[in-house]
């Protein structure tokens, strides 16, 4: 288990120290430049052996992400053995955070950088910069600019249109839908595109709301549907970005005595999966990810770039599959 708490206090006293290190003197830059030179070398001739991995991602309180930091911790070990350090940081999704995160990795001389992007765009020139330092970039769950090495994702625009093939069936093709939405990530935007376009060709069913950002947590889901439910007197289905935020926005359900609808959220959370088990749930179906399997992919294919090995396809989208009542009994989730 990642003791994620004390490593994310470590990983500031650090920043603090090497910083100050890096900018002391012009003798220290040119070092900096040498080992970098260096690393590029051995980037190019595959002699380099896996000695550190950093992940820098969206949210610690999603159990989607602990999941995903465990399996980079398990799989880096596996390869490297038990000396490979490996930090998992949280960004809470702020850019400026994640930013000082990805130039403390490359100070610490990091091999494989694990991105888990803020934003897309945003985080650009912080991936430029572990490139041009001779660090392997790997995104996961959502895309980045800079250059990454590799996207490995799930195929979010699938998971958008199955959860809302699964709404728009279940409703016979006319009702009132919410999108409890979330943070404005690309796996998030691709989600919210993908339930769109399969909810246009059913000129009977209204979506009422779409742009209410629930953060992608149990807390904001019970924010935001709270909010639809006290505005829209008549609602008939719910999509939620991911499993917390659906759960959130049950328990608003819930707490205002609201039953008239059904929710499909995207993750396979052991929590959703639990609540579509449960006969009086409205929770109805979700698009299951496979965290655990991004995250090792990631490790896998950062170690090959390590040893000049580049993947054929430099986006690696893994499928989803929905899980509803009718066949929870067989889907394990993660």
């Amino acid at each position: 288990m990642i003791k994620i708490a004390i490593i994310a206090s470590m990983l500031g006293l650090v920043s603090g120290t090497i910083v100050s290190c890096t900018n002391s003197s012009q003798n220290s830059n040119n070092a900096a430049n040498v080992i970098n030179n260096s690393r590029n070398s051995k980037a190019v001739t595959g002699d380099r052996k896996l000695r550190s991995v950093a992940f820098t991602v969206g949210d610690l309180s999603n159990p989607f992400f602990v999941f995903m930091g465990q399996a980079v911790e398990t799989e880096a070990k596996r390869i490297g053995g038990n000396d490979v350090k490996v930090i998992v940081a949280s960004s809470a999704y702020d850019l400026n955070q994640q930013t000082n995160q990805i130039e403390n990795f490359i100070a610490a001389d990091t091999d494989i950088i694990i991105l888990n992007a803020a934003d897309k765009s945003g985080i650009r020139p912080a991936v430029e910069k572990a490139k041009q330092a001779g660090r392997i970039v790997i995104a996961v769950d959502t895309g980045a600019e800079g250059g990454v090495d590799a996207t490995i994702t799930t195929n979010n625009v699938q998971a958008g249109e199955v959860s809302c093939q699964h709404i728009a069936d279940r409703l016979k093709g006319k009702g009132n839908v919410v999108i409890v939405n979330g943070p404005p990530v690309e796996s998030v935007i691709q989600r919210v595109s993908g339930c769109e376009k399969v909810l246009s060709k059913y000129p009977n069913i209204k979506i009422l709301s779409k742009n209410q950002n629930a953060e992608g947590s149990r807390d904001g889901g019970l924010r935001v549907m709270t909010d639809l439910l006290t505005t829209f007197p008549k609602i008939d289905a719910v999509f939620a970005i991911n499993d917390p935020s659906g759960v959130g926005a049950e328990l608003a359900a819930n707490q205002a005595r609201r039953k008239e609808f059904f929710i499909v959220g995207v993750d396979g959370a052991p929590e959703a999966i639990k609540a579509i088990t449960a006969k009086d749930s409205l929770y109805s179906a979700t698009a299951t990810q496979d965290p655990k399997g991004m995250a090792t992919k990631a490790i896998q294919v950062g170690n090959d770039i390590l040893h000049g090995k580049k993947p054929k396809s430099s986006t690696i989208l893994i499928p989803v599959r929905l899980i509803t009542k009718n066949n929870v009994s067989t889907e394990r989730g993660w």
